[in-house]
């Protein structure tokens, strides 16, 4: 305890390598509980990445002599919330001609699992191009506003979704294909 004290207050005066070996000693800890919260593993490896670069991020405010495991466990806990809230707005959001109520239960259970499997592989994009992917499908923002949401040049922003979009056409291009008569 005293050990994580002093890497603690060496990691606020900005010792990269004191947050380093913290990052390290809560990585496995943070990942398990986060998986056992999302029963994802891709999502509960980036809730982690995120909840580190929250952490460090906000090192000047943690308070010295109160427990950093529990301070980096409640920075866990809201990046999940605030991931789960924005993933039960984005389902929210479908496209009218997604939800077509005319159509039989054939066509709704082939959509459904359409659906899932975009789902499935937009989740295995790595997190930098997912973020400015789903910025500009999910939330309709222009390149400009991806890079100034994301610190990024308008073209990097322009680049990722197109490598996104790459990625997602290799991913779900097979699984189209094979279905074709």
């Amino acid at each position: 305890m005293q050990e994580e004290h002093r890497l603690a207050l060496e990691a606020q005066k900005g010792d990269r390598e004191a947050f380093a070996v913290l990052a390290g000693t809560y990585y496995d800890r943070l990942y398990r509980w986060l998986y056992h919260l999302t029963r994802d593993r891709h999502g509960a490896e980036d809730l982690t990445q995120e909840t580190l670069l929250k952490a460090y991020a906000a090192l000047e405010r943690f308070e010295p002599g109160t427990n950093f495991r529990a301070w980096l466990f409640r920075i866990a806990y809201n990046n999940f919330v605030n991931h789960r809230r924005s993933a039960l707005r984005r389902r929210e959001a479908l496209p009218e001609c997604l939800t077509d109520d005319e159509e039989g239960p054939p066509e709704q259970a082939a959509q459904r699992e359409a659906r899932e499997l975009l789902a499935q592989a937009i989740r295995r994009l790595p997190p930098d191009y997912r973020s400015a992917f789903l910025l500009r499908v999910e939330e309709g923002l222009s390149f400009r506003q991806i890079a100034s949401a994301l610190g990024l040049t308008e073209e990097t922003a322009r680049w990722r979704v197109f490598k996104a979009r790459q990625r997602l056409l290799r991913t779900l291009a097979p699984p189209l294909e094979q279905e074709k008569p």
